[in-house]
C-alpha cells in the first residue's frame, strides 16, 4: 500500500520500447483533457524505491473534474514485476501498448544504446541469442510472451493494442481509438498527429560533451527550440554512423521471433506475418 496519497491514474502506456510511444505521449500532452508527466517515471520498475511522494509530485496538486491522468514508461511491458505492481496499485487503469516489428525494434534499441556509448560492437554480437550482455535487444520484442502475462492479469478490453504501422498509416484514426479507450474527447484533432518523434538519425552531441552538460540539462530545456540553442548545439553535434543490421541477421531474427509472433497473432486475432517477411523489407529498402 502507498504510504503517501497516490495520484489518481486513469491510464498507463506500458510500451513497447522503441515503438514510437514518445509520439503517443506527445499527442496526449496536447489533449486538453489529459495530463502526462514529461518524463518516463519508471516507477513500477527501477524507480519504485523513490517512493509514492516522489511519484505523486509528478502530477498537479489537484485533479480537476473530468481530467484524465496517466503516464508513459515504455519499459513496463517486459518485466513481470511491472505488471504485478500495476495490477496491485491500479487494477482498473486503462492500459495502452504499441508494437513495432520486433526486428526493427531490436535494431532501434541497439542504435540507442550504441549512441550512448554502452555498446561498441556490431549488432551480431548482441542478437544471436538472449545469452549476451544486452538481452534487452531481443527480449523487448517478445511481445507474445509479455502480453500473455498482461492478459492473464487484466481483461482484454482494458488493454488497447496497436502497431507502429497503424500510427504511420492512420495516425488520426489511431488517436481516436486511444481517446475512446481512456475516456477522452475522441474528436480532438491534434495538429501534431503526423509529426515524427524520436528520430535516431538526428545528429548527436559526443558522449563526453553530453555527460559534461547533464547537470544543466533542466536549465536549458526551455531554450531547446531557440535559434541560439540550435546553432550552439550544431557546433558540437556530429552525425552518427551506426553499424548496419545485415540481411543475414534479419533472417536470423525472423526465425528467432517466429513462434512469439504467432502467439501474439493469436492473442490479438491479427495477422502480423509481414513483420517476418525479410525479403519484402529488403526490396523496399
Amino acid at each position: 500500500m502507498a504510504d503517501y496519497p497516490k495520484p489518481e491514474l486513469d491510464f498507463i502506456v506500458i510500451g513497447a520500447m522503441k515503438a514510437a510511444t514518445t509520439w503517443v505521449q506527445a499527442q496526449m500532452s496536447q489533449h486538453p483533457d489529459i495530463f502526462v508527466p514529461e518524463i518516463e517515471p519508471h516507477f513500477f520498475t527501477r524507480d519504485h524505491k523513490k517512493g509514492w511522494q516522489w511519484y505523486r509530485d509528478l502530477f498537479p496538486a489537484t485533479k480537476p473534474e473530468g481530467a484524465l491522468w496517466g503516464e508513459k514508461t515504455a519499459d513496463y511491458l517486459a518485466p513481470p514485476e511491472a505488471a504485478e505492481h500495476i495490477k496491485r496499485e491500479y487494477p482498473d487503469a486503462k492500459l495502452i501498448v504499441q508494437f513495432r516489428n520486433p526486428i526493427d525494434r531490436a535494431y532501434s534499441d541497439y542504435k540507442m544504446v550504441y549512441r550512448r556509448g554502452v555498446v561498441k560492437g556490431p549488432p551480431d554480437e548482441y542478437m544471436m541469442s538472449l545469452d549476451n550482455p544486452q538481452p534487452r535487444f531481443l527480449n523487448g520484442g517478445l511481445y507474445g510472451k509479455h502480453m500473455a502475462r498482461w492478459f492473464d492479469m487484466f481483461p482484454k478490453e482494458q488493454i488497447l493494442c496497436f502497431t507502429f504501422e497503424d500510427v504511420k498509416q492512420r495516425p488520426q484514426e489511431t488517436l481516436e481509438k486511444v481517446w475512446q479507450h481512456i475516456g477522452a474527447n475522441p474528436h480532438f484533432d491534434s495538429e501534431f498527429a503526423k509529426k515524427r518523434q524520436n528520430d535516431s538519425s538526428e545528429e548527436l552531441l559526443p558522449l563526453p560533451v553530453r555527460k559534461a552538460l547533464a547537470p544543466i540539462k533542466p536549465l536549458v530545456k526551455p531554450l531547446r527550440n531557440s535559434a541560439l540553442f540550435k546553432s550552439t548545439r550544431g557546433m558540437f553535434a556530429r552525425e552518427i554512423n551506426y553499424p548496419p543490421l545485415s540481411q543475414e541477421m534479419r533472417a536470423h531474427l525472423a526465425d528467432f521471433y517466429a513462434e512469439d509472433v504467432a502467439l501474439l497473432e493469436k492473442l490479438l486475432d491479427r495477422d502480423l506475418s509481414s513483420w517476418l517477411n525479410v525479403q519484402e523489407r529488403a526490396d523496399a529498402a
